[in-house]
Formats: C-alpha cells, structure tokens, sequence
C-alpha cells in the first residue's frame, strides 16, 4: 500500500485536529513496514519529517539554524507532475479539504459547525468552506468523522450514502492520567493553583463553546462553593468574543475567576490533573477531545447533552442542556460537591479513557486504508 497523508494542519500551537494529524502521522512513522510507500504533503509540498513542521523557523540550538526539510512541488502550470508523483497512491486528507492537485481521495470531516452555526465563525472561514468544500466532496471516495453523531449529520445534510462513511473515535495521549497532589501541587504553587481548589475549563473563546453561559451560571453558584473553587479558563482568544471578555474581567475583579489564555502542552496534563471538576458546556463538538482529556485524568466532568458529546462520556460525565441557566448552574454544584457522584464519575471516566487511545484511532485508520489501497 502507497499512502500519502496530508499534514496541513501541523501548525503551532497544536488544535484538535492538528493533533489528529499528529498522532497518524506518528504511527504511520513507525510503522513504516506495513506501507510500500508513505509521504507526506503540505500546502502543494512534501515534507520529510511532520514534526518539523511544530518548529520554530531557525531552531536548532545556540548558533545553530534549523532548516526544515521540505520539498517544494511544482507550480500550478506543472501540476501533471505533482499529480503523476501521486499515482497509485491513496492520499488522506484529516482536515477537511482535499488539494485541488488531489483526484480522489479519503477526507476526515470533524464536524459540521461551519454549516450548522455559521454565526460562529469567522467570516473568512465560511467563505473557505462555501468555495471549496464541495470540489471534496466530489472527490472524494471515503469520509472519516470523529463521531457517529458526525457520521449522521453528514450522511442527513450531504444525502451520502452511510457506506461511504466511517466514524473513528479520537484518542487520548498516556500523559493525560490521574496524578496525586504530591506529584504536582509543586508545579500548580508556581502558577498560583492548589490541587483540588480549582475548576477548569479548556476552551477557545468562540460562541459555541458557551462559555458565557458558564460564566454566568458560575456567578450564581452559592458565594461559599464559587470563593472555595475558583474557576480556571484556559485557552486561546478565538474571535466573536468582546462581550465574554468583559464578563471574564469581571469575574477576575471579583476574585472567582482566573483566565489563564493559552497553555503551553507541558503544562496542559498537570492544569487537568489538579483540577476539583472540569466543566464543558459547548453546545455542539464534533468529538470533544477537552472531555477526554478530563476523564484520563481522573476529574469529574459536566458537559453539553447535545452533539457527539454524549458519545465521548458514555455516562461518565454530568450532562446538561448549556443554554438552561438553572440546570447548568445546579449540574455544576452537583460535580463540584457530590462527593458519590464524584467518585463514580472518576472510576467510569478513567475505564472510558483506557479504550480510546490514539493507537486504536490510527489502527482503524489504517485498517480502512486497507479497502481502498
């Protein structure tokens, strides 16, 4: 089997579905034996090594400037060549779009947000989407989602047929684990945090994800449960935000709230592990890597009733409707201070966990490669 996989998404910092591609990409490195041929492919180029990609232009060391090793494809008017080069190939594609140098191919399509809640997104990505998604769609033979509630939002709004679908759980990276506080409460003092004294929610700052529906429910939990368990947001600015930014000032003025912004991976296991709950009311995911995450780390965890988040818990988590403010503010006193509740969650999160690794999603992969080959 000649495969090339697309590494576009490589991109730093590291999303969801850049560490998708990531973790193929690693896998398919080494286990290079089960290919005849494997490269890889970026932005009309190939790259020799999809790590390098995660650099820093000019890394390398004191002294030292790392050149990235990439290769160059032809020029659109030798597009025949880069076309020719692939012949006999299967190219896989695990964000969204096939190259327009692609003829057919595999897509991985994550979810359906763009289509489904376009008032949450930027207006240049709905613009991407509405110019070249349908020429993949054309193109390609196969879709992989990460759900199959995606699975089922595809096959209902694009009238594809159900085979011409698979969905592939994502997994969880071994550093995401359950850690007693004499293993990190060092590392939290630095920042601040106290284990077991914070909720956390990882989060771009984006409509969908709700978080000014959890601000707002967090501001009417009871004075004594809000003072004890501050709760943490962490991640990147996202776009639509200006009102949420001024609700999270004021939840850091009033000492209840701690917006953290952007948290570097090395740190990322140790924020979740110390955490009293975590909490994720996004209205829609196409999989919901955060509460994956949350569950491997042995944290009890709420999240949305809606989309594929259900599916990812597999009752282990605290559900909630996100746009109810009463039910979403009682759910999160519920997870904060049910000590039973909170102790099964932990033992059912840490079983779900243990099944969905990335070594599993990359052998399915694989294993449907082998239909296409």
């Amino acid at each position: 089997m000649k495969l090339v996989l697309a590494v576009d998404a490589l991109v730093p910092p590291l999303t969801g579905i850049g560490r998708y591609a990531l973790e193929l990409a690693t896998h398919y490195q080494h286990t290079r034996h089960e290919f005849d041929a494997m490269r890889f492919f970026c932005a009309d180029r190939w790259v020799d090594d999809p790590a390098e990609l995660l650099q820093p232009v000019g890394s390398g060391g004191p002294g030292k400037k790392r050149k990235r090793r990439v290769f160059r494809a032809p020029k659109r008017w030798q597009q025949w060549r880069l076309r020719r080069e692939m012949r006999g190939h299967l190219f896989h594609s695990p964000n969204y779009f096939l190259p327009q140098s692609v003829e057919s191919g595999i897509v991985t399509v994550h979810d359906l947000s763009v289509f489904k809640y376009p008032e949450t997104h930027p207006v240049a990505r709905i613009k991407h989407f509405e110019s070249g998604f349908s020429s993949t769609l054309e193109r390609a033979d196969h879709v992989i989602t990460d759900s199959e509630a995606t699975r089922r939002e595809v096959i209902d709004y694009f009238g594809w047929s159900p085979e011409r679908i698979t969905a592939i759980a994502l997994g969880v990276q071994a550093k995401f684990c359950h850690r007693e506080a004499s293993e990190i409460s060092t590392a939290l003092n630095q920042h601040g945090l106290v284990y077991g004294g914070y909720s956390l929610c990882v989060s771009t700052l984006e409509p969908r994800k709700r978080i000014d529906r959890l601000l707002a429910a967090y501001l009417d939990l009871p004075a004594p449960v809000r003072v004890r368990f501050p709760l943490v947001l962490a991640g990147s600015a996202g776009w639509l935000n200006d009102r949420l930014r001024e609700q999270i000032a004021q939840g850091e003025r009033e000492g209840w709230l701690r917006y953290m912004g952007f948290v570097d991976e090395s740190f990322l296991p140790t924020l979740y592990s110390g955490a009293r709950a975590f909490l994720y009311p996004s209205v829609y995911e196409g999989f919901g890597l955060p509460v994956l995450e949350a569950m491997a780390s042995g944290v009890p965890t709420l999240t949305s009733n809606s989309s594929s988040l259900p599916e990812v818990a597999r009752g282990s988590a605290w559900l909630v409707e996100p746009d109810n403010h009463e039910l979403l503010r009682d759910g999160i006193e519920q997870v904060l201070c049910d000590d039973a509740w909170r102790q099964a969650a932990v033992s059912q999160g840490l079983q779900v966990a243990r099944k969905l690794t990335w070594k599993r999603c990359a052998e399915q992969t694989l294993q449907l490669y082998r239909r296409f080959a």
